[in-house]
């Protein structure tokens, strides 16, 4: 099969299927696993080129709802009648069922990556329950405005699978826009920043610190800059981010965590 995925979480889930070999063409913000690199790009994925992508012939394009304005991209696979599938994961429970998806489309048996990804969420479940204390998040995506994921997000369920919360977890939403004084009033022990389409090295914590009043929070010693690719695209990649997320909050619980073998194979491709 000839296949195209036009945001970087669909390639990151064919690739957990061992099926990125079968890649003609992806996104530009596409970039994990390496096999990818030389393969042609086909634009940003909310401006694909479409008859690049036509001219390369796929038997199926991979589009994603969780990327906000990727309708306009279905819209014209639809007009073209290029066969396609649309995703939309909001949980780790939708990327499983993803994988399954893909999986059937392609007529792979993905049983035992399946076996992988569940075993891995519950050990990191099991840890969370153990641990002795529930610490409390603050999840950045963006700084100003400030944007925060709410209850209805995978941040929120990554917190609560290794023993913490997020702050927002109130808020029955997936996005909240909010302000500094809100975080604020709430107090969180931690802050972290994942800001979206930011590279990791051009996040400043030193910037949240000459915010008002972050000073006397309790997190004013624990911001951390987190991955964008680890933790704000929806692919099997966010258990390594759960992973990372565990051994900062409860190090003793998750020290020795290990990279599932599903995972590390990848990094070394």
């Amino acid at each position: 099969m000839r296949i195209v995925s036009i945001c970087p979480s669909n390639t990151e889930l064919l690739a957990f299927l061992n099926a990125d070999h079968l890649l003609v063409g992806v996104d530009d913000y596409s970039d994990w696993p390496k096999s990818i690199e030389q393969l042609p790009r086909l634009g940003p994925d909310l401006s694909i080129r479409m008859d690049e992508l036509q001219a390369l012939n796929p038997d199926l394009v991979l589009a994603s709802l969780s990327v906000p304005g990727m309708e306009k991209n279905v819209d014209e696979l639809v007009k073209r009648n290029i066969p396609h599938l649309v995703l939309d994961p909001q949980s780790f429970a939708d990327i499983r069922h993803d994988l399954e998806t893909v999986a059937a489309a392609l007529g792979m048996d993905a049983r035992s990556l399946l076996a992988q990804y569940d075993a891995t969420i519950e050990e990191l479940t099991k840890r969370g329950q153990q641990a002795d204390s529930t610490p409390s998040l603050y999840w950045e995506w963006w700084p100003k405005p400030v944007f925060t994921p709410g209850g209805i997000n995978w941040l929120s369920e990554m917190s609560r699978m290794v023993g913490a919360r997020n702050c927002f977890d109130d808020e029955q939403m997936a996005n909240v826009q909010t302000d500094w004084q809100d975080v604020q009033s709430r107090d969180p022990d931690y802050i972290l920043l994942a800001w979206v389409g930011v590279l990791t090295s051009k996040v400043k914590p030193e910037l949240v610190l000459k915010r008002p009043g972050t000073a006397n929070m309790k997190a004013a010693g624990h911001i951390h800059v987190m991955e964008e690719a680890l933790f704000c695209r929806p692919s099997p990649r966010l258990l390594e981010g759960a992973i990372k997320l565990g051994k900062i909050v409860h190090p003793q619980a998750f020290a020795d965590f290990p990279l599932p073998p599903f995972i590390q194979e990848k990094q070394l491709r």
